[in-house]
């Protein structure tokens, strides 16, 4: 196996970039999604952006994650490993939601007062900072999840090795090896239905975390995209797969815009999960013929894209709140919003990871000394 896969880490980075790109639209989205801002008038076009990118980058993530939690195991035990998830996962979204994620509790519910949803300005300071911290958790809730297939992984690692089966796949035609994958369509389609549709705020949190659904693409990056038969596989079949997800993307596009595609009932259907998968095998396959490379860009965003995907939620919401008042046109919020919250994410990433605590405990980096 290779000592560093430059395509997973420059894929990981590149779909963090694409996250806060999909949140500028999220928060402006016409649709009344839960969490949202609202856009600004005429903003319901713009809306077509979300659709292409929502089904696949968590799959994604979480897949990659799964593959790389493989590759952390070849140097570390699995108490090592637990310790390094701890301080890398649940540190940051435990103590870290106290020390930062507060700040985007504290917008959020700012903007649900001022319109009315939620007054709080009357309760004591100490009952409002439990509130922002309970509604501060954005994309913490990836952290948590993610420390929680750690944990599940270790025991499920002794039952079925990643190199039985890399020894199963190593015996496998390559005509076998892509019925396995298209096998993981069908298997996301069932696992989505743990969605719930009841209308109460244990759903809305349930289908945020998804905690069954991403436990598979989480398993399928660790035994399956982990694996170099697949990686080689996924590189010859890159440009088909690339066809087939724009197909993919183009007909779900078609089929729901309009729709909440955060419903349940969407995420439960075929077109969903389909072009999830297809898309998740299409992007790893292009990145491993196109991008296994490195230089001083890449390696700063593969450094710094962990930072930047826990800050850039707060500065994207400030920036579109802010935005939404001063009157401007449709595309130029837009404009200013996604070039705010880029450069706002990496402001903020750079003045906040140079200080100590919030360095050890947002961020999870310690010395190097430190670690054991």
């Amino acid at each position: 196996m290779k000592q560093r896969y430059h395509f997973i880490d420059n894929l990981r980075w590149v779909v963090v970039l694409l996250v806060l790109l999909y949140h500028v639209f999220y928060n402006y989205n016409s649709l009344g999604i839960f969490g949202a801002i609202g856009g600004p008038e005429g903003s319901r076009g713009a809306d077509i952006v979300m659709y292409p990118i929502y089904p696949w980058f968590m799959v994604l993530l979480f897949a990659l994650a799964g593959a790389s939690s493989r590759y952390a195991l070849r140097e570390r035990t699995a108490k090592e490993f637990r310790r390094e998830r701890t301080r890398k996962l649940l540190i940051p979204s435990t103590i870290g939601l106290l020390l930062f994620g507060w700040v985007l509790g504290l917008l959020n519910t700012h903007i649900a007062t001022a319109s009315g949803n939620l007054p709080v300005d009357d309760l004591p300071l100490l009952v409002r900072y439990i509130i922002w911290v309970a509604s501060g958790t954005g994309p913490l809730w990836f952290l948590q999840d993610l420390f929680l297939y750690s944990l599940l992984l270790l025991p499920a690692r002794r039952i079925v090795s990643a190199e039985q089966v890399d020894e199963w796949l190593s015996k496998r035609s390559e005509g076998t090896l892509w019925a396995l994958l298209a096998l993981i369509a069908p298997l996301l389609w069932g696992v989505a239905q743990s969605q719930i549709d009841t209308p109460t705020a244990a759903q809305g949190l349930l289908n945020l975390y998804r905690p069954v659904f991403y436990f598979v693409p989480f398993l399928v990056g660790y035994y399956l995209l982990s694996s170099e038969r697949i990686h080689d596989l996924l590189r010859k079949g890159a440009w088909w797969l690339v066809g087939a997800a724009a197909v993919c993307a183009t007909g779900f596009t078609a089929h729901r815009f309009g729709q909440d595609y955060t419903a349940p009932e969407v995420v439960q259907s075929p077109d969903y999960n389909l072009f999830a998968w297809v898309a998740t095998l299409a992007l790893v396959g292009l990145f491993g013929r196109t991008a296994d490379t490195t230089g001083p860009f890449a390696e700063y965003m593969r450094r710094s894209s962990f930072g930047l995907y826990v800050v850039h939620m707060t500065v994207c919401t400030a920036v579109c709140y802010w935005l939404q008042g001063c009157g401007l046109s449709v595309v130029a919020t837009y404009a200013l919003a996604i070039v705010g919250t880029f450069g706002g994410s990496v402001a903020l990433y750079e003045v906040l990871h140079r200080i100590p605590i919030v360095r050890r405990y947002l961020f999870g980096i310690v010395p190097r000394q430190s670690v054991k």
